[in-house]
């Protein structure tokens, strides 16, 4: 009898070729290694490079992955770099750090602690994020390279999808420093050049004005509610639901039933005593309601939201107050001019999510007085600007192509099979 014996050799570290454990070493150590340089530096962060010498540095950075990985394509240290294991870890290192981003409140800390000199609350600004993400970018341009040259057809799928990462990620790693997010507070009647960031009070110059005719705002109908002044709270009806104003509307309360028998949109206060129709840039909304209350029986009164000129008008119920509260936004606009400094013009309508384009900017409407409500006469405009975009959007474009190459082929196949 034979017996034939089977001996397993583990193979040891660093033994050629590399897989997932070195590659989870050399990770690590990169992650590490990025927040020593952080720490050397004093939590100062990556310097930020602003074109064109950030678009120099990337075709430099894009040129020596590719010239590595055509000219030492057999090396098995540069075959190991561009392989799955490496760039499984490195995807697995970035996702935590990104956890970090996420679960610490990111912003300015205060100098000198260990979370800033580390940069956890700056993490996507940070030496080991940095770090890590062009590693990941070498690990994924030298596997690129490899299935562009020599050029197949059967590799196009894996080309556009990978590239298009490529790009986008790269761009908008690059390009983020070149991103301008700046809001612009403008009067009615007047023109401002002057945006502010969230993070500092200095103004910052625009290469145009923007010139505010006209804002207005539409709103909901007002809300018929039963407000308790002693708790300071408001007390809903019977059904849970607030209830909008309009004529003919009923609500009850314990103890409280309201019709409303009129409801005038924009009015104002006669000489009699009683509200009139007015114009919409004057008035206010006024209710008149039928109250019936089981102590008191039933009566009529009038209520109106106010505005920041009129005092509001309620209807005292001995305790509670019923009263009308202005309907929340529905949409607003501004009616702007858009200059630049050598006399070109465009005019246009601001709404929200309805962006007009100037100059490369992007010009959003983004908020106004909310304390005067449809009579603001402040706008705040929002300005982007973010030259790297059209790189980023041209990514994404190649990730859909290569994604639907994949489900025709798989279709393709399919059809074969059968």
């Amino acid at each position: 009898m034979r017996i034939n014996l089977m001996v397993v050799v583990r193979r040891r570290w660093f033994e050629a070729p590399w897989e997932f454990r070195e590659s989870a070493l050399f990770s690590a150590v990169a992650v590490v290694a990025g927040f020593i340089i952080q720490y050397a530096t004093s939590g100062q962060g990556v310097p930020m490079l602003h074109l064109p010498v950030n678009a120099v540095v990337l075709v430099l950075f894009a040129a020596l992955i590719l010239g590595t990985g055509l000219g030492f394509r057999e090396n098995e240290t540069v075959k190991w770099f561009g392989g799955i294991p490496l760039g499984l870890c490195l995807i697995v290192a970035i996702a935590l750090l990104s956890l970090i981003g996420g679960v610490v409140p990111q912003g300015e800390a205060m100098p000198g602690t260990p979370s800033a000199l580390l940069g956890v609350h700056q993490i996507f600004s940070s030496w080991p994020f940095a770090l890590t993400v062009l590693l990941f970018l070498a690990n994924l341009g030298l596997s690129l390279s490899w299935r562009l040259v020599p050029f197949s057809i059967k590799n196009l799928q894996f080309i556009l999808f990978h590239a298009g990462f490529w790009i986008a990620l790269s761009c908008g790693v690059f390009g983020a420093p070149d991103l301008q997010r700046l809001v612009v507070p403008i009067e009615e009647g007047k023109a401002n050049n002057l945006g502010y960031t969230i993070e500092s009070e200095m103004p910052r110059k625009l290469p145009f004005s923007v010139f505010l005719k006209d804002f207005s705002l539409e709103e909901y109908p007002p809300q018929l509610l039963l407000y308790d002044p002693h708790n300071d709270k408001v007390l809903f009806e019977r059904s849970q639901a607030i209830t909008q104003i309009q004529k003919g509307v009923k609500a009850s309360w314990k103890g409280v039933d309201v019709v409303v028998l009129d409801y005038m949109p924009y009015a104002l206060v006669g000489n009699d005593g009683e509200p009139e129709p007015a114009d919409r840039a004057a008035g206010i909304p006024f209710a008149k309601v039928k109250i019936t209350t089981a102590t008191s029986g039933s009566r009529e009164a009038w209520i109106s939201t106010g505005s920041p000129m009129l005092k509001p008008y309620a209807a005292d119920l001995g305790g509670l107050f019923l009263i009308m509260m202005p309907g929340s936004p529905k949409s607003f606009r501004s009616a702007v001019t858009v200059q630049d400094e050598n006399g070109h013009q465009q005019i246009a309508n601001l709404e929200v999510n309805k962006p007009v384009s100037f100059m490369g900017w992007k010009l959003y409407q983004m908020g106004y007085d909310e304390q005067a409500g449809r009579w603001s006469q402040l706008s705040l405009i929002e300005a982007i600007r973010d030259p790297w975009l059209p790189a980023v959007y041209l990514g994404f474009f190649m990730i859909m192509a290569g994604n639907l190459l994949f489900f025709w082929n798989g279709i393709k196949q399919k059809e074969v099979a059968s």
